[in-house]
């Protein structure tokens, strides 16, 4: 039984790009696709691909690199963890390294930037920082 499912697709994403991987494969769960979809919206990785439905499904993710091979992303950090939840409010809200990162978080209206949650002047919890 995992305990954290994000934690682990945040790991496998940051184990791909140190070992120069073009496509990590990551098991499904609806949370996972949407933090990905976000992550791809934001540009940090190149497409997001739903392979099957049902039991046993993957999405497979397409890594993101400069045209000399450096990762697009940087830092992958988990922010709530299971023991420790993190909340914001959206006045709380502010940019990671002047607008050049992002902040996934978990909302009422479903899981958004830190940006859309700003615009919609919602607060969550805080799930993870990328840069």
């Amino acid at each position: 039984m995992m305990t954290d499912p994000i934690s682990d697709m945040l790991t496998r994403i940051r184990n791909g790009i140190h070992a120069q991987k073009d496509v990590v494969e990551v098991p499904f769960s609806k949370i996972k696709l949407s933090v990905l979809k976000i992550l791809e919206e934001e540009g940090y990785v190149r497409s997001v691909n739903l392979v099957s439905q049902g039991p046993g499904s993957k999405i497979l993710v397409t890594l993101r690199y400069t045209p000399s091979r450096e990762p697009v992303i940087s830092t992958l950090d988990r922010v709530s963890k299971p023991g420790r939840r993190v909340y914001m409010g959206y006045r709380e809200i502010k940019p990671i390294l002047s607008g050049l990162g992002v902040l996934i978080l978990s909302t009422s209206k479903g899981l958004m930037s830190d940006k859309k949650a700003k615009e919609h002047k919602l607060g969550g919890e805080i799930l993870c920082s990328v840069w």
